[in-house]
């Protein structure tokens, strides 16, 4: 079974328990600092990934560094520890903010443009989107591409809307072109 799919159960899990609880929300920050530590500390996933240490001794290291941690999310930890799935924590938490987001109609954006753009034009972007893909709420991360000539390019989910200038351009000579024959 790949990764991505035992991540996605482990998420589902987490998931279904954060919402009978009612701690959607501080699983997503607990999870989101898990995934941080994973993925900027490399000598933590060495450490979870040496087959030299023992299973007990990982399991005692979470207990320790993840003390803070809810108790659901240290034992699910600990869980991955005994069934040796240490590294499927970057997508289990990808998984589980994904069904958060969807549940509460909230999306995560990439805006391409070829400047910074000020909040206001966030906003307003923010807008136009939120209302056409019937969203409450539109995450913005806005980022700058000096290759582009112009315009903007949004990235939501596997979905691209692009605006730039060069594919302007593209669709003006398609049309021209098309209509010489």
């Amino acid at each position: 079974m790949s990764n991505s799919i035992v991540a996605k159960r482990y998420a589902v899990a987490l998931y279904e328990l954060g919402k009978e609880k009612a701690s959607l929300d501080s699983f997503e920050n607990e999870l989101n600092v898990l995934a941080e530590v994973y993925e900027n500390e490399p000598a933590f996933s060495t450490y979870m990934n040496n087959p030299r240490v023992s299973t007990e001794d990982k399991k005692n290291f979470v207990r320790n560094t993840f003390e803070d941690l809810t108790k659901d999310l240290v034992n699910t930890l600990l869980l991955l520890v005994d069934k040796g799935r240490v590294e499927i924590i970057p997508d289990m938490v990808h998984s589980f903010v994904e069904m958060k987001n969807e549940a509460s109609g909230v999306a995560e954006a990439d805006v391409y443009s070829v400047r910074e753009l000020s909040p206001e034009e966030l906003a307003q972007v923010e807008k136009v989107f939120a209302r056409r893909l019937n969203l409450n709420t539109l995450r913005m991360n806005n980022i700058v591409d000096t290759s582009l000539l112009g315009g903007i390019r949004v990235q939501i989910g596997n979905k691209i809307y692009d605006g730039t200038l060069a594919t302007q351009l593209k669709r003006l000579e398609q049309n021209l072109t098309s209509a010489n024959k």
